[in-house]
This record gives C-alpha cells, sequence and structure tokens, in this order.
C-alpha cells in the first residue's frame, strides 16, 4: 500500500484499521453484504470483498495487523540526535552554504549513524518526523515589503509581455500557401 505522506501509517492508526477489519469479520460470519459492510464502515467494497476473502481462508485472525513493514532504521534517540546535527547547520558538517539539502542529510546519516538511506528514504523519515520543505522558519532581514510592493505596481506592469495577439501571418495556418 501507498500512502500520501509517503510514511506508511501510524501505529494509531494501523490499530484503527484493523478494527475495520476486525468488525467487518463479525459481519461476514452473520452474511452481511460486502457493500452493506463497505457503507457502514465507510471503506471501498473492493477491500471489504478482499478482507472477505482473506476471512474464509484464515478466519478472523488473518485479518489482524501484521504490524510495520520494517524496523526503522534510526530509533527515537537516534533521530533525535540527528536533529541536533541539523541544528548545527550545513557549514558545521563542512559545506560551503546554509542550504540543506536531502542528499546532505542523507551523506550526514551514513557519517553519523553508518545507515544507509535513498534519497527518498530522508524524505520520508524527515516527513515521517514533521519536516517540510522549503518552509523558512522566518523571512528574510533584508526583505523591504514596501519595495516588494512598489515593484510589483510600477516595474512588473512594464517587464510584463503583453498578450500575443492573432495578426495575419502570426500562425502557420495563416500564411499563404500554406494551405
Amino acid at each position: 500500500m501507498r500512502y500520501a505522506q509517503g510514511g506508511g501509517l501510524t501505529d494509531e492508526r494501523r490499530e484503527f484499521r484493523e478494527g475495520l477489519r476486525l468488525a467487518a469479520a463479525e459481519r461476514f460470519a452473520r452474511g452481511d453484504a460486502s457493500s452493506a459492510i463497505a457503507k457502514d464502515l465507510r471503506v471501498s467494497v473492493r477491500s471489504v470483498q478482499r478482507w472477505r476473502r482473506v476471512w474464509v481462508d484464515g478466519g478472523p485472525r488473518a485479518l489482524r495487523s501484521a504490524g510495520t513493514a520494517s524496523p526503522p532504521r534510526l530509533s527515537e534517540a537516534q533521530f533525535a540526535q540527528l536533529e541536533g546535527e541539523l541544528a548545527k547547520g550545513p557549514v558545521a558538517h563542512g559545506w560551503p552554504d546554509q542550504r540543506w539539502t536531502l542528499s546532505r542529510i542523507k551523506t550526514v546519516i551514513g557519517r553519523r549513524f553508518h545507515k544507509s538511506y535513498t534519497v527518498q528514504g530522508v524524505r520520508k523519515l524527515l516527513i515521517r518526523h514533521g519536516f517540510s520543505c522549503q518552509i523558512p522558519a522566518r523571512r528574510a532581514l533584508e526583505r523591504d515589503d514596501a519595495a516588494i510592493t512598489g515593484w510589483v505596481k510600477e516595474t512588473w506592469p512594464l517587464v510584463e509581455a503583453p498578450r500575443r495577439r492573432s495578426t495575419p501571418g502570426s500562425s502557420s495556418r495563416t500564411r499563404p500557401g500554406s494551405r
């Protein structure tokens, strides 16, 4: 299964989903229709049908959660250490600028914890722990809102290209001899 957040299910969400499957198992035993179960549990009919096949083959026990697909490579204590390393900044780790990238974080994880992650694995790890990309914690000190407003009102209209108008010869269909 794939999830929009890219990080799988939390323990609470996994328990909730298992509860849905076990509630469906009780309804399977009563002989309820898949469409009625899906409507009441607010899940897809296809999921209920899949659960029913598993239930027929292995009973309610087969519908229990198997737990996480794999244990996390970094423990919570190690992730706390990683946060401390990230707080020091990229310059403290040898990069010339103050910009964290996924590949740089991947390198820090490899150096500090001797664990190998892919770039997408680092992304999922960070998202799972509440990080987001490209959202500065504060605005730049040099930011001048009045200058920005003036530029948008005065300079941008002069720079913005005028809308292209259809004139004779501006399209390949209107060129002489193109028919």
